[in-house]
């Protein structure tokens, strides 16, 4: 036996069987594994060459406003639709898309694909593993991400009020032009960032909007299906008594809450309009005055008891031509409450007519600053005509018509709108006149910075603006808001449902909102004109003036003190501050060399800071905790830091971690 056995083992035939056949097993589950590796490495790449696609095109479909669900239905249909030869039911798609529909962020596609290997089913059992075990389908997930590319569309609202021409602290500047250079500075900061980024229109647009007494839209406005030009807005007709212009053939007539000419006596005119914009137009100058040879003829102004003349003077017959007065120069009347702390768009019917079709009241009216009580010129060429009486009005500028009587009806009467202005008539006071109170260069809507004529556009409108005027805070604020969005009156803005879009307004005002009262007021007006009007008329036939409209009991309806009047600003300007934010509206304030020893500016510092967001980036250092606000206290030596610090805080917006 033992010798069997070691001939046995010294026999090398047939060996070459037996390994092999021992061999086979972990032969073929090599080759199994590496048959089931390739294709599964295969089916890998194609499910992620369409995940990769799917993510691309479903954060185009993002970016363009489709819902979550939408989102996710399309990106399912199209990762299925580019899988090749790999069957969909082997795939389950996750997706998750950026928490916040602004601020940019994250979108990411994860598929799980299930495998069934082919052979290694069978070599998992000749290895001893369970049925089970062996046939076990394999899952491999893979991800893909695309960062979603931030655009920022920014309103700078700036303070171009009389007291910006005030030295900045610690500067030896004006504060105009430590602003202006400021702003600049801002603009050309995030234009540079922006020029590096190729595959996204417009990243970073800017507007402008300097506000004083008043908000500027711009005089080429003037026929924009957004404004008033059929003055049925309930604030257009406030201050005008149409029905004073009552000639047998030259009345006006109100047909469906339109005024208009009628009467032979309008000649070509008839039928026109009467509006606030067909006055600047119809109001006239003589602009040459040519004396008719051989028109002199004496003229009795006194007689005497037998009827004989004593007193006497000639006068002559003239040739005149005329030109326009005015023109409207951009500015626009605050809309009522609650449009006044809105974006709401215009909505005044088909042709702009408003009749029957939306709210009249969300229309804007240009402003027309009405000649207040007083006279200018004489109207006889009789050399012993009394003097003129002014009565001491803020803006007296035209002469009132003789039948009027008293200084309200004076004021409202609008017959003397259509008597000429004289050659020879006084020149009138800087700054009076129908734009009384308008002051500010017009609004710059949304432009793109990356070009080099956008940027150039925006730096050229911030060196244009001048210092003159009162403080409307949230007048600016609101025009601010309606130049970053999407609906008219500035259509530039991308639509509210964009994700990756930031829309901010940056406000900057170094005082409290002034509203003026009068020293001498002869109509009852209250205040001087400005935006809201006269605080001294009731609106829409109430007895409460629009500045206090939707106010709280804090507010005096009756009180036309300076002081009542900020604090009626303030509120509206809180409520404007909360809708706006609740609006996706991002609101950046600087308080520009306020006192912080000053009540009123102390006032204005907490309103500018409530209104305030929340930083997305940074911590209050009071408490880290809380975020920071984005309310810069800033004086005139800070400034130029400040906004340094508000481009790094947009510039953050952009980055996507």
């Amino acid at each position: 036996m033992r010798k069997f056995w070691h001939q046995f083992c010294r026999d090398r035939r047939g060996n070459y069987a037996l390994v092999t056949a021992v061999a086979m097993v972990p032969l073929m589950g090599a080759l199994a594994v590496g048959v089931d590796f390739t294709e599964l490495n295969r089916e890998k790449q194609m499910v992620l060459n369409a995940l990769d696609s799917a993510n691309f095109a479903s954060a185009v479909r993002l970016s363009q406003g489709a819902s979550d669900d939408e989102i996710k239905a399309f990106a399912a249909a199209f990762l299925n639709s580019n899988l090749n030869t790999v069957d969909p039911a082997n795939i389950t798609l996750d997706v998750t898309l950026p928490s916040s529909q602004t601020g940019g962020g994250l979108m990411k596609l994860c598929a799980t694909l299930t495998y069934h290997p082919y052979f290694h089913p069978a070599a998992a059992l000749l290895s001893g593993a369970s049925d089970g075990d062996a046939h076990k389908p394999i899952q491999v997930e893979m991800c893909s991400q695309v960062r979603l590319k931030n655009t920022l569309e920014v309103a700078m609202v700036l303070d171009n009020s009389g007291s910006m021409t005030t030295p900045g602290t610690g500067s030896g500047q004006k504060r105009i032009d430590l602003l202006k250079q400021a702003a600049k500075q801002l603009v050309d900061t995030l234009a540079q960032q922006a020029a590096q980024i190729k595959q996204i229109d417009k990243p970073v647009q800017f507007s402008l909007v300097p506000f004083a007494a008043s908000v500027n839209v711009g005089p080429d406005n003037d026929n924009a299906p957004w404004m008033d030009v059929y003055g049925l807005s309930p604030i257009a007709n406030e201050n005008f008594d149409w029905s004073t212009l009552n000639a047998p053939d030259k009345y006006a007539q109100k047909i469906n809450g339109i005024w208009y000419k009628k009467g032979t006596g309008w000649g070509t005119e008839e039928d026109e309009v009467l509006s606030r914009f067909e006055l600047y137009q119809d109001m006239k100058v003589v602009t040459s005055h040519e004396r008719i040879v051989g028109s002199a003829r004496s003229v009795c102004d006194t007689y005497r008891s037998n009827h004989t003349c004593s007193h006497s003077h000639t006068e002559y017959d003239y040739n005149d031509t005329y030109g326009p007065f005015a023109s409207w120069q951009g500015c626009v009347e605050v809309r009522p409450y609650p449009y006044n702390v809105d974006d709401t768009p215009a909505s005044g019917g088909p042709n702009n007519t408003g009749i029957g079709v939306g709210d009249p009241a969300t229309m804007f009216v240009p402003m027309f600053a009405p000649d207040e009580p007083g006279n200018h010129w004489k109207v006889t060429q009789n050399p012993r005509e009394p003097d003129p009486v002014t009565y001491g009005a803020a803006n007296s500028w035209w002469n009132d018509d003789p039948s009027s009587t008293t200084g309200k009806t004076r004021q409202s009467n609008m017959a003397k709108y259509f008597q000429p202005r004289p050659i020879d008539a006084p020149t009138l006071g800087s700054g009076a006149g129908p734009n009384y109170s308008c002051t500010t260069t017009p609004i710059t809507p949304l432009t793109d910075v990356t070009h080099a004529d956008g940027l150039a556009a925006i730096k050229a409108a911030i060196d244009l603006m001048q210092p003159n005027g009162n403080t409307n805070v949230p007048e600016g604020m609101a025009w601010g808001w309606r130049t970053v969005s999407s609906a008219p009156p500035f259509t530039e803005g991308r639509p509210e449902t964009e994700r990756g879009n930031d829309k901010v307004v940056i406000v900057l005002t170094d005082g409290e909102n002034t509203y003026s009262t009068v020293s001498s007021d002869p109509a009852g007006n209250k205040s001087t004109y400005a935006a809201y009007g006269y605080t001294g008329v009731g609106y829409n036939g109430t007895s409460v003036t629009r500045l206090f409209g939707g106010t709280s009991s804090a507010i005096g309806q009756f009180n036309y003190s300076s002081s009542n009047y900020t604090a009626a600003m303030n509120e509206q300007m809180a409520k404007l501050c909360d809708n706006a934010k609740a609006g996706n509206i991002m609101v950046m304030t600087v308080a520009l060399d306020m006192s912080s020893t000053s009540s009123s500016d102390q006032k204005a510092m907490a309103a500018l800071k409530a209104c305030s967001s929340d930083s997305r980036f940074r911590k209050d250092p009071t408490d880290p905790s809380k975020p920071a606000k984005l309310f810069w206290n800033a004086t005139g030596a800070t400034l130029s830091d400040n906004f340094k610090e508000i481009a790094n805080e947009l510039s953050n917006l952009r980055v996507v971690g």
